[in-house]
């Protein structure tokens, strides 16, 4: 008898049913079930920010969290954020302030950006950087991308 089980998740909007192995990493379940690559998986651990998603509007970590546990939730992951032909107001900003290289961990800072932006009051660059902590950069420097979250917030009336 398989322990497979079946589950049902809102993701950027279209729901998604499938019949999944219990051990199945959400961000596993996004990138190969659903194709949606835009997940980065990174570290494995948590640590990186990499594969941040909204879980239910808050930000999670997919390579943390199974496929089995988002069972009737509202998945947002960056491909709902825009597209190449259409940057999303996250995305722009970062595009205009040089705030990726690499772009590894661009999905994930996008997808904590949404969230910060949603649900925290940062009115400082030291709580933006605060904010943003939990994801990891190794080509910026961090600097670009708290310029560009700071334009963010700033049209968001929070800072001067």
């Amino acid at each position: 008898m398989s322990d497979n089980r079946k589950i049902t998740v809102t993701v950027n909007g279209v729901a998604h049913t499938r019949t999944v192995e219990p051990r199945l990493l959400l961000s596993d379940f996004l990138r190969q079930e659903l194709g949606l690559t835009g997940t980065h998986v990174g570290c494995e651990q948590g640590v990186c920010g990499a594969c941040t998603i909204l879980l239910d509007g808050r930000s999670a970590r997919a390579c943390l969290t199974f496929a089995v546990q988002a069972d009737g939730a509202a998945i947002e992951t960056v491909e709902g954020q825009g597209s190449m032909e259409q940057l999303g107001r996250i995305q722009q900003a970062f595009r205009d302030h040089h705030a990726l290289q690499c772009g590894f961990c661009t999905p994930g800072f996008v997808m904590v950006v949404t969230d910060i932006l949603r649900h925290h009051d940062v009115e400082t660059d030291a709580d933006i950087r605060e904010a943003l902590s939990g994801n990891l950069c190794r080509c910026t420097g961090y600097e670009h991308i708290v310029n560009a979250v700071r334009e963010l917030v700033r049209e968001r009336g929070k800072l001067p």
